[in-house]
């Protein structure tokens, strides 16, 4: 009764001095807000919320790529389909990456996948973890994150490589997007003594190729003939 007398109330001086009002009253027994006002409100809904895995990470709810793509290679021109329909360059992709996690990109992947059309980052962060990172390939907005947690002699490897490159991910791919579009990078450490950024490129008459980028010196070489022959044979036992 109290409550509605001060409405009542508050309304009256606003009549008399020619304007409106809202007011809001609590009522302690329901524990809920009331709201009056000239109009009727109408509800919004909440934001999604991003989950922590207790590392500090955030764990980012999946989420759809703006470009719907299935992984379907039945043409045999499924990576120059997926190349020609990115928006989102290599580069771009690396810069989104570290926005999401500072840190180093030791690998880039253009890929359809089960959210659509996709960049797959690894990412050594700052805080010395491994992180995977999931970039819509339309906009490279940030659609999954996570911790790996493996830890095993590659990353050992792969981790003192990343560290001692002079050359980043990045400046990989702009090196080799002279010889088509750039839809994979990896930080590998297999090609001799001394660890190489290997760059898959793609022309426009669908032909793959592989080249390798020095960490140090930023020199492109092609990548020998064996690495791509081993790419086909892998790609045929899929």
């Amino acid at each position: 009764m109290k409550r509605h007398l001060v409405i009542a109330t508050a309304a009256a001086a606003a009549l008399i001095a020619g304007g409106t009002v809202t007011a809001a009253a609590v009522s302690s027994d329901a524990g809920s807000a009331d709201a009056a006002s000239g109009k009727q409100l109408s509800a919004q809904p909440a934001a999604p919320q991003a989950a922590s895995d207790g590392s500090g990470t955030a764990q980012v709810q999946d989420g759809r790529s703006s470009i719907p793509m299935q992984d379907d290679d039945a043409n045999g021109q499924e990576e120059l389909r997926e190349a020609n329909a990115a928006k989102v360059t290599a580069p771009d992709a690396a810069a989104a990456a570290l926005k999401a996690v500072p840190g180093t990109v030791t690998a880039l992947d253009l890929d359809a996948d089960r959210p659509g059309l996709v960049w797959d980052a690894d990412v050594l962060g700052k805080d010395g973890k491994w992180h995977e990172i999931t970039l819509d390939a339309g906009n490279a907005r940030v659609l999954n994150q996570h911790v790996d947690h493996e830890d095993d002699d590659d990353h050992a490897r792969e981790q003192a490589a990343a560290k001692n490159a002079k050359t980043d991910a990045a400046a990989a791919a702009r090196t080799a997007a002279s010889h088509g579009k750039v839809t994979s990078v990896e930080l590998d450490d297999d090609h001799g003594t001394k660890a190489a950024w290997e760059v898959e490129t793609i022309t426009k008459d669908g032909k793959e190729h592989k080249f390798l980028v020095d960490t140090q010196s930023g020199k492109l070489s092609a990548a020998p003939q064996h690495d791509a022959d081993d790419d086909d044979n892998d790609g045929s036992d899929d």
